[in-house]
């Protein structure tokens, strides 16, 4: 079977990889010129977090995401398993509490426990969470990783090429453009996140750390030698590259509460980017003709795309159904 994958984003490639390991000959379309330059998954935090996400999402988001903890170490070895750590000041212990009350696979943390885990937190927060079961990455490199196992496979990856239907009419088509999908997919919503890159050579942390704050939730991610990623905010919004003044404070604010040393941190980098998202934050894939679209993987790209990937594949080369991410009647959609 020939599949032409568009889009070179999460979804794509590993979409494009699931397929090809399943024995398809597939051809990545992408608009942009060069990897990632116009796709949500630079901006992403790279944490994969099933037990952390529970907190606010869905049971389904945390069974698939599962999945991710095989799939990147095996794809991208520099996959760093140290766990997720959730800290809140102390005026908002409850708010902490009711985190635990929503998550499972995770451990109660004193401060001494705190302090033994992250060295350079010791005296600054009374206690917390820590999941050990979860992993983070550096998206960027990771993105890399699948682009250069898919030349491997000799999967041409076609920069700079806007896809055209009619140019592809013999081929099954899984498109992967995520927000852009937008066009053929009405109820697909854009929601906006903001995020900074900041070198803090005073502050030291080995896992992705999540402060929870009434007002300014944060999420930093080392990234190694002193570079950490912070993210991200969450709004209602399909504006895409823009990022405001309000955001950059609050998320600064957020991060000078888990450690002052941030007032004094470098910023290389600031982004934003649509995230796309159905009504209930779940990600689909629908088949609408020779069309197959995997969609809606919202803020969870990098933990649900492996999942997503392989059930795409799954469908398109054996008509697999699997009704927890398939429309209903996705087999009468895809003859018609």
């Amino acid at each position: 079977m020939r599949v032409t994958v568009v889009g070179a984003g999460i979804a794509g490639l590993t979409t494009a990889l699931a397929l090809s390991e399943g024995g398809a000959t597939v051809t990545v379309v992408e608009r942009s010129a060069t990897l990632g330059a116009d796709a949500c998954s630079r901006y992403a935090g790279g944490m994969l977090a099933p037990w952390c996400e529970a907190e606010s999402a869905e049971p389904l988001v945390t069974r698939l995401g599962q999945e991710a903890l095989a799939y990147w170490p095996r794809v991208f070895p520099e996959t760093i398993r140290r766990g997720s750590l959730v800290l809140a000041p102390a005026r908002d212990a409850p708010d902490l509490d009711r985190f635990a009350r929503r998550t499972t696979e995770h451990e109660r943390l004193d401060a001494e426990g705190i302090a033994a885990l992250e060295p350079d937190l010791a005296g600054r927060f009374r206690q917390g969470l820590f999941f050990p079961r979860e992993a983070h990455l550096d998206p960027r490199r990771a993105l890399a990783s699948l682009a250069d196992r898919l030349s491997a496979r000799g999967v041409a990856i076609r920069f700079g090429e806007a896809f055209d239907p009619d140019g592809h009419s013999r081929d099954t088509v899984a498109d992967c453009r995520g927000f852009a999908g937008a066009d053929r997919l009405p109820d697909l919503r854009g929601v906006k996140g903001e995020m900074l890159i900041l070198r803090c050579p005073g502050v030291s942390l080995s896992r992705p750390v999540r402060l929870l704050h009434p007002r300014w939730p944060l999420y930093v991610v080392p990234r190694g030698d002193g570079v950490f990623m912070l993210g991200a905010t969450m709004l209602e919004s399909g504006e895409r590259h823009r990022v405001t003044a309000r955001s950059v404070v609050e998320l600064l604010s957020a991060a000078y509460t888990l450690h002052p040393a941030f007032a004094e941190a470098e910023i290389l980098e600031m982004g934003a980017d649509a995230r796309p998202a159905f009504a209930d934050n779940l990600p689909r894939i629908r088949a609408q003709g020779p069309r197959v679209a995997v969609n809606g993987l919202f803020r969870h790209g990098f933990l649900l795309s492996p999942a997503l990937a392989r059930r795409a594949a799954d469908y398109i080369l054996h008509g697999t159904q699997d009704p927890e991410v398939m429309d209903e009647n996705p087999r009468q959609q895809r003859s018609a």
